[in-house]
């Protein structure tokens, strides 16, 4: 096998341009069947995919014969249901982000993984191919920054009007999207968040629910961490603000990074802070410092990357970007912001992932 046979489960928004992706820039796939209980999106398919069998259920897919791998790219709630059923069909697969709404959930999908260990299992995390935040994970990981002291991301430039979130029926409710900017928009950082600085041991936070939008769930987060080491974080999003911004400011012993604005900027301190506070003289003493704009492969290959690391996996030609293991992890972050602020007190990590299903379930509306 040179290629792999592929089906795209959902074909929504997101899974009608993965279709366009993979057939015009995946070469080691071929896209042999899409699925959607949509009528809608059976005519779209007719029209725009007239060479690809089409299925009204994912499980007639699954079955069929026609595929070796496919991606999960459903509403949230039935990415481990749909995981979990491809993987008794022999299926290799791939979770768009979130890997699902609820820990609990997502830890289920993880372990029926763990039992069929001859298949790929990946998720979506396309920033990761990002050169400029594999570049500060390389230099955090290296020792260049020290020990990590803060980090403090701004990511609010998802702005979103009204008209996006009266798209959708299922859209912007706890029911049926099980979240707001956290569950939709910002799964990449949060992600991102723990594979550069690691995961956080207690998050105070506060949501606020339709504060700029008629919509039941969070569209404005502030949240505060703390890790193991000592460190803390700040970590700030929205769909309300215009213009937003995405700048991620990373502290450590030797200096910081900044990354904004497509370029990645280290301050380097001359001395480690702890080495020039115990030798400084002067009463407002500074370490000198170096501002050096940090140079990176400029590659950035999103989601077409990801594809493609995903068909070489299951051909035997290389890594994944992410396992799918590691969806829980950014997921862990998201549910431990919403606990925090549905009980008003900080949480410890790993939460108590019973007690946050049960809240959340309180959110549901008939």
């Amino acid at each position: 096998m040179d290629k792999v046979r592929f089906g795209i489960v959902g074909i929504g928004s997101f899974g009608s341009g993965h279709t366009k992706r993979i057939i015009k820039d995946v070469e080691n796939m071929d896209l042999t069947a899409v699925c959607d209980t949509d009528p809608a999106r059976a005519e779209w398919a007719a029209e725009n995919l007239p060479d690809i069998k089409f299925f009204d259920n994912a499980e007639d897919m699954f079955k069929s014969g026609m595929v070796d791998a496919v991606l999960i790219a459903t509403p949230h709630y039935d990415h481990p249901p749909l995981t979990m059923l491809a993987f008794t069909y022999g299926l290799h697969v791939l979770v768009e982000k979130p890997a699902g709404v609820y820990t609990k959930q997502v830890r289920e999908m993880n372990v029926a993984a763990e039992k069929h260990p001859e298949l790929v299992y990946g998720m979506m995390y396309n920033q990761r191919t990002n050169s400029l935040y594999r570049k500060m994970k390389e230099m955090i990981d290296g020792g260049e920054l020290g020990r990590v002291r803060r980090f403090v991301w701004i990511i609010s430039d998802w702005y979103r009007s009204q008209f996006y979130y009266d798209s959708g029926g299922w859209r912007a409710t706890w029911k049926g999207e099980g979240g707001g900017a956290l569950i939709n928009q910002c799964p990449h950082q949060l992600d991102l968040w723990q594979w550069i600085v690691g995961m956080p041991v207690k998050i105070m936070a506060h949501t606020h629910n339709g504060k700029w939008h008629n919509i039941e769930v969070e569209d404005d987060v502030t949240a505060y961490a703390e890790f193991a080491n000592g460190a803390t974080g700040v970590f700030i999003t929205s769909t309300g603000d215009a213009p937003g911004t995405n700048r991620l400011e990373i502290t450590g012993d030797c200096g910081k990074l900044v990354c904004e604005n497509d370029k990645l900027i280290f301050h380097k301190l001359s001395m480690p802070e702890q080495e020039f506070t115990k030798v400084n003289t002067k009463h407002f003493g500074k370490p000198d410092v170096e501002v050096i704009e940090v140079e990176h492969d400029g590659e950035n290959q999103q989601h077409t990357g990801v594809f493609r690391a995903f068909a070489n996996k299951i051909l035997g030609k290389g890594e994944l970007v992410a396992s799918g293991h590691e969806g829980i992890h950014g997921l862990m972050i998201s549910n431990a912001i919403h606990l925090s602020s549905w009980l008003g007190k900080p949480v410890e990590l790993p939460i108590d992932e019973d007690l946050f299903y049960e809240e959340l379930k309180k959110r549901f509306k008939d």
